[in-house]
């Protein structure tokens, strides 16, 4: 079969058979909930859905409830199986999930995944291959689990021209940035807690690092911007750096740090688009919606020229909420097997640039100890001055061994704000910076 090829489906009352990889916690959730409410399954995608085997890594282990004559340790054999229609993977990681995904797409099979660093690493693969059988690749669960934000930029706004999409896509750094807001404890000490309470996994580096929200990000602005856009293209800081005296800064200036997955559509001063994707800790003020995002949770707040302002909230981790939104996929790609037809596909016609880091337009919130003497303020403003940016707002304190001035400025291009920090180091003046942190949001 092949993308062109009219699907009429099996037919009304037909069942639809299932294939799970993986049976960790969203697997087992997804199974739990399929075997559990079988009758209600069955009346929304019009036929009975069949669980016909699931693959893991070591069958011998014990798992109560399960049936075991439905697991393999054999998952290429199991999606290649006449039988199954939908195979449904919740393994993680990227090397072993993408040929079995693939496998299962060349043998004509949808598939629906939460996998986000697949999904995000090897996408066009993935799209070319449904493509090439007709099948249909669903992937809500891989950004923030039961919040439906793919869905929306996949149909919803697929008349719309999408501008912007920033968001907290990860619970575990918001979780930490959020204890830091509200006790002023250092970052250490709230991943400890994070890592005691269960949101921190014993390796946390790819969510403090920011390289799961980047994953995100990389899907994110593929949807919104219709361009194929990897995690290699999106530039990624994590909040490991961020202080206790981070924090407190941001409250002088009422604002919160989030770490943020910002997509951004930009256009340069001769009508030319490009796109930018980035995450890394920000200020935002408190008045912005994306503020009020405490905890674990996750929001998306998405800006379009006709819907305006949207914004997308709750729970965007952990086994029921990604399971929720497996099997509204699961739900989606089984009704396309009974009664026809095919889910949205890989949309990527404007091929717009991405670009570069440094031509991005960002602000900086700097945070500066100096030389308490006559002269300081002045050359502070020189070095902006020379690299052609201007100065917002500038906050000065005096203490016992200098002075702290806190420098807000308006946008410009990232690599000469970056620049202008490295010539304020350079000042015999700048005994330290103490920070530098971007700033987000500030037009709501």
């Amino acid at each position: 079969m092949t993308a062109n090829t009219y699907n009429p489906g099996k037919g009304a009352g037909q069942p639809v058979g299932v294939a799970i990889l993986g049976l960790g916690t969203v697997g087992a959730e997804v199974l739990r909930l399929l075997n559990e409410r079988a009758e209600d399954f069955e009346r929304r995608v019009g036929g009975p859905i069949e669980i016909r085997g699931v693959a893991v890594r070591d069958k011998t282990k014990p798992r109560p409830g399960v049936d075991q004559s439905l697991l393999t340790d054999d998952a290429f054999s199991l999606v290649e199986r006449e039988d199954i229609d939908i195979v449904v993977e919740v393994i993680g990681g990227i090397d072993y999930p993408r040929k079995v995904v693939l496998a299962a797409l060349h043998a004509g099979k949808s598939v629906v995944t939460a996998n986000k660093a697949l999904v995000a690493a090897c996408g066009a693969e993935l799209s070319d291959a449904a493509d090439s059988t007709g099948a249909d690749l669903f992937f809500e669960a891989a950004v923030a689990a039961a919040i439906p934000v793919v869905g929306p930029l996949r149909r919803s706004l697929a008349g719309d021209k999408v501008n912007k999409v920033i968001g907290i896509v990860n619970g575990t750094t918001n979780f930490i940035l959020d204890a830091m807001d509200a006790t002023g404890a250092d970052y250490q000490e709230m991943l400890a807690e994070a890592t005691r309470l269960g949101y921190a996994e014993a390796d946390p580096t790819a969510d403090v690092e920011g390289l799961d929200a980047a994953s995100k990000a990389a899907i994110l602005a593929g949807l919104a911007f219709h361009t194929r856009v990897t995690s290699d293209d999106v530039y990624c800081e994590g909040i490991s750096s961020v202080t206790a005296s981070d924090i407190a800064a941001a409250k002088d200036a009422d604002c919160t740090i989030k770490l943020l997955a910002t997509c951004e559509r930009v256009t340069d001063s001769e009508g030319n688009e490009g796109i930018s994707a980035r995450v890394y800790p920000a200020l935002i003020p408190r008045r912005h919606p994306l503020a009020t995002v405490h905890e674990s949770f996750n929001a998306v707040f998405v800006e379009a020229d006709a819907a305006g302002r949207l914004m997308f909230y709750g729970r965007g981790a952990g086994g029921n909420p990604t399971a929720s939104s497996v099997l509204g996929d699961l739900v989606a790609a089984g009704r396309n097997k009974v009664f026809g037809g095919r889910a949205p596909g890989d949309s990527t016609y404007a091929d717009l640039p991405i670009l570069d880091f440094g031509e991005v337009i960002t602000r900086y919130h700097i945070d500066l100890h100096v030389d308490d003497r006559i002269g300081v303020l002045a050359d502070v403003a020189r070095t902006f001055a020379d690299q052609g940016i201007s100065v917002r707002t500038v906050r000065q304190e005096g203490n016992n061994s200098g002075a702290r001035l806190v420098v807000i400025t308006h946008s410009a291009r990232e690599a000469d704000l970056h620049a202008c920090v490295e010539s304020l180091k350079s000042l015999d003046a700048v005994l330290s910076v103490n920070s530098v942190i971007r700033l987000e949001g500030m037009d709501i």
